[in-house]
């Protein structure tokens, strides 16, 4: 005869609330710990701080200028702080240094991510090694260096160039040239392009190498080409990597100074064509006129430092919108 045994089981406990694991888990670190998340705490407080007091500094010296200016901030293409009422406008220099960006990170970008893709998935060890070194070298070059450079050997050889895009693309008018030295918003652009290449290329290369080899190996078992891999498995994990890559060098294009003071002829006014000279950038003109401004020169100088401050801080802020939406990268950590 069988017989049932009938048990009561209590109900399982309750688990706890994320907010109480963290809770406990606070609770339970060791004194060390606490130390740590505390100075970690406090030195993110404390960046936050300093960002906010260089805001307020650079705003109410803005106002300062601003107050004063007998024509429109913005939209202005003058810069005369030394005459009474002062006049001055940051258009041509909103112009200059997006324009003097945007055409280098047009030639950096592709460059960079081939030479990344090159030593991590194509290079032979042995050539890969000394490669990188080479590159890591460059992204430690001063930039008066870059500058002088591009003076002395860049600018000079730049004629053959700008021959070739004016007989050919000159009828597009970016692309014009009147004959002038060519110490121009192209020249500019390469140069920025040559400084901010090793910047990209280091940050796209460990991205690559992080790509988890599964990914390979399965794309290698179905058929795939190299390039195949690559397209399919290496980028996609890795874009984001390279967007965050491309936003470190676009904050350095935004505001080099020396570098572009050195190889452009402001005359602030603003060209259609890349190759006649004009235009200038923020830093640029900060550098060229900070020692010889009065007060009201330097608070206006200030104000266009503050403009520059507001650009890189939205250049970041999309950034990291662009890097939010785009999980695949966070799969390097798994």
């Amino acid at each position: 005869m069988d017989t049932k045994e009938i048990t009561d089981t209590p109900p399982p406990a309750p688990q706890p609330t994320p907010a109480e694991q963290k809770r406990a888990a606070r609770g339970a670190t060791r004194p060390g710990d606490r130390i740590f998340l505390g100075l970690s705490r406090g030195s993110g407080i404390l960046l936050l701080v300093i960002m906010a007091a260089i805001a307020g500094f650079l705003t109410y010296r803005a106002s300062i200028a601003i107050s004063k200016d007998e024509a429109n901030f913005f939209t202005a293409f003058e810069w005369n702080t030394g005459v009474v009422p002062p006049r001055f406008g940051i258009a041509v220099l909103v112009f200059g240094t997006i324009v003097s960006s945007i055409v280098a990170m047009v030639i950096a970008v592709p460059i960079a991510v081939a030479i990344a893709l090159f030593l991590t998935h194509y290079a032979p060890r042995r050539l890969s090694g000394p490669i990188a070194y080479v590159i890591d070298l460059l992204a430690a070059v001063p930039s008066i260096v870059y500058g002088l450079w591009g003076a002395l050997v860049l600018v000079p050889n730049m004629n053959g160039l700008y021959g070739w895009l004016d007989d050919y693309l000159g009828w597009t008018g970016i692309f014009s040239w009147q004959g002038g030295a060519p110490r121009s918003m192209l020249t500019v652009g390469i140069l920025l392009a040559i400084m901010i290449l090793p910047i990209i290329t280091n940050v796209s290369r460990e991205v690559f190498r992080q790509v988890p080899q599964m990914h390979e190996e399965a794309a290698l078992a179905l058929g795939a080409t190299r390039w195949e891999v690559i397209r399919m498995a290496v980028i996609p994990f890795g874009r984001s990597g390279v967007i965050s890559a491309s936003m470190l060098g676009l904050g350095r294009a935004l505001g080099e100074t020396m570098a572009v003071a050195t190889v452009l002829s402001p005359t602030f006014d603003i060209q259609a064509s890349l190759l006649d000279p004009g235009g200038g950038t923020f830093a640029q003109n900060i550098a060229s006129k900070f020692s010889e401004a009065g007060d009201i020169g330097r608070d206006a100088l200030i104000a266009s430092g503050l403009v520059l401050f507001v650009i890189t801080l939205l250049v970041n802020g999309g950034a990291r919108a662009i890097i939010a939406r785009r999980k695949e990268y966070s799969g390097a950590n798994a």
